[in-house]
């Protein structure tokens, strides 16, 4: 049974979740609150729950990404990536200061989250950075120059038609060209603004993970961490995919360039 498992799922720090004092306390503690509540045998299921959500936070959410470094990006994205890895350390220190036990455990298993968190971040970053040579490449100012031309052109050759037709066809193309920068834009200025955000709530959970970790008496009272963090790096990972759907579909009518990393 074991060997049909998911290779994710087969590594130690799932095994030793599987044990841990931490997995058993919130089985405990589900089985308890089951009780409490009337569920009658029925509690028995929500402590098993409750285990195995805690033995799930231990997987890993997918495997280990290319090395992080900031410095193959341009501005603002290098900053996000940066920042991110700050927030990252700032919390391994929160870790390496906590008692050791259950919470120490759980702060770890926190830590890995904000490492995906970090990958997640860096690979928006080269996204972004991407759509950004995109829009540098299109050089917006010379196409509408030629729109102009071609729009004097149009307005002193009214009365010949194959003249005009093929004039219409050129505007034709040289608005789609300026359609598509526009829309590079939008997704990448959406991108930058939402890194932004994201960032700044990691800041703020990891600003108070120190506190909460100090006062923390047991793993239940990190639960409120443990959803911020969690619930930011649930938004870079839907921002990394929204990006790398909607950047695919801004440069299509580039000509050919490509804004993915």
């Amino acid at each position: 049974m074991i060997a049909r498992l998911p290779e994710r799922v087969r590594t130690r720090a799932v095994a030793e979740a599987v044990v841990s004092p931490s997995a058993i306390l919130l089985a405990g503690a589900g089985t308890a609150i089951g009780i409490a509540t009337g569920l009658g045998p029925l509690a028995l299921i929500a402590g098993a729950a409750a285990w195995a959500a805690r033995v799930a936070f231990a997987v890993p959410r997918r495997p280990a990404g290319e090395k992080v470094d900031a410095f193959q990006v341009g501005e603002p994205w290098r900053r996000f990536v940066l920042d991110a890895q700050q927030a990252e350390r700032k919390f391994d220190g929160v870790v390496s200061r906590a008692r050791s036990g259950p919470i120490q455990e759980r702060l770890q298993e926190v830590g890995r989250r904000i490492g995906d968190g970090v990958s997640e971040c860096w690979r928006i970053a080269k996204q972004g950075d991407a759509l950004d040579d995109a829009i540098r490449s299109l050089n917006e100012q010379e196409i509408y120059q030629e729109l102009l031309e071609v729009q004097e052109e149009r307005r002193r050759s009214p009365d010949d038609a194959a003249a005009q037709s093929s004039l219409a066809r050129t505007q034709s193309a040289i608005e789609a060209q300026l359609a598509s920068g526009r829309r590079l834009r939008t997704v990448a200025d959406d991108a930058r603004n939402r890194l932004r955000l994201l960032n700044a709530q990691l800041d703020e959970a990891v600003a108070r993970s120190l506190e909460i970790s100090l006062q923390a008496s047991d793993v239940t009272q990190l639960g409120e961490l443990t959803q911020d963090i969690e619930g930011v790096v649930g938004e870079l990972e839907s921002l990394r995919q929204a990006l790398e759907e909607t950047s695919d579909a801004a440069t299509s009518g580039t000509g050919g360039t490509s804004a993915t990393a």
